[in-house]
């Protein structure tokens, strides 16, 4: 059961899932009698580690990725333990928000989200050598996440449509789709049913290409494809 706000007349397993948690809630949560099971995904520790390092060195924190995601909240309460300087860089527009403070506190880190895009990095960081007197990056997009999108692309090139398979809801899986679709044309499911909408532009395209994001289930992927042998 997936729960926002704890019972207080209970106790049990808690689990924290792979997006991790903020260091508060988890004392919340031990506080209030739960057993807490910490399945964070690793990579996303490591992310968590380095806006540490960053935030204990004295360099102002920026995470680039998405405000709401739950990824990037656990990173930055992380970060916020040990400096009040963290900041989530969603885009180039909200760096330019923050211009005056890098500048006046000089020294700049940065982590990122790690299913974000490289473009994301490579923009904010071209950016920031103009503006941070210095400088200090960690690429924690996960190597995964850049391979599947590395081969995604690549199929794409030789695809009349590509397909993605994989919740809306997924950071990794919305950003292979538009990283696809300025590629091909390109259209993301989340099931088999969902291609219901889609059977005219799938009868006029001869070569199809199908990728999902890293969390979908293979049998979704599977089912989606048996459905598109059949159209």
């Amino acid at each position: 059961m997936t729960v926002d706000e704890l019972p207080d007349n209970e106790t049990g397993i808690c689990i924290v899932r792979s997006h991790g948690m903020a260091p508060q809630k988890i004392k919340e949560i031990e506080d209030k009698g739960f057993e807490v099971v910490d399945l964070t995904c690793l990579d996303v520790k490591k992310v968590q580690q380095k806006a540490i390092q960053l935030a204990q060195e004295d360099f102002l924190v920026l995470i680039l990725g998405k405000p709401e995601h739950p990824e990037v909240i656990a990173i930055k309460a992380n970060a916020q333990i040990y400096s009040p300087n963290v900041y989530v860089i969603p885009d180039i527009k909200a760096l330019n928000m923050i211009t005056d403070k890098i500048k006046e506190h000089k020294k700049a880190g940065v982590v990122i989200q790690t299913t974000q895009k490289p473009e994301l990095l490579q923009e904010i960081v071209t950016a920031l050598l103009s503006i941070a007197s210095e400088l200090k990056v960690f690429n924690t997009i996960c190597k995964s996440t850049s391979m599947r999108q590395r081969e995604a692309k690549e199929l794409a090139k030789t695809s009349e449509l590509m397909v993605v398979v994989g919740s809306k809801k997924s950071a990794n899986t919305t950003h292979l789709a538009e990283i696809l679709s300025a590629i091909t044309k390109t259209i993301h499911i989340e099931t088999a049913e969902d291609l219901k909408g889609y059977q005219e532009i799938i009868k006029n395209v001869e070569n199809i290409g199908v990728t999902a994001g890293a969390s979908t289930p293979e049998n979704i992927i599977k089912e989606v494809i048996t459905e598109l042998e059949k159209i």
